[in-house]
């Protein structure tokens, strides 16, 4: 009998990095990884139409950075960067930290 290994836990480091990058304490690691899950969630959820293929979150000491890949980036930006102004605010009320979006187009 085989044992059977998530492919993405497979391939990490060799293939692929992974999508949340940062360190904490041992007291506020499940604070970081519940943030990081509603803030993907909130994402995904809000922007289905945007084609969203992958969210990766980076923590610095006293910022927040998202980069969203995404195929359809004119949805996310929305006219004149309202909607990416909105989505900021969003996610700031999220993680309670200065927030830095960034967007990547996926082809």
């Amino acid at each position: 009998m085989g044992h059977k290994v998530n492919p993405f836990s497979f391939r990490l480091g060799y293939i692929r990095d992974w999508n949340s990058r940062w360190y904490a304490k041992k007291s506020d690691f499940s604070k970081f990884i519940l943030g990081d899950a509603l803030i993907r969630n909130y994402i995904k959820k809000n922007f289905s139409s945007a084609n969203v293929s992958k969210v990766e979150i980076e923590r610095l000491a006293d910022k927040v950075r998202v980069i969203i890949h995404t195929s359809r980036p004119g949805i996310i930006i929305g006219r004149h960067g309202s909607d990416i102004d909105r989505l900021k605010e969003e996610l700031h009320n999220i993680a309670e930290k200065q927030i830095e979006v960034d967007i990547k187009e996926v082809k």
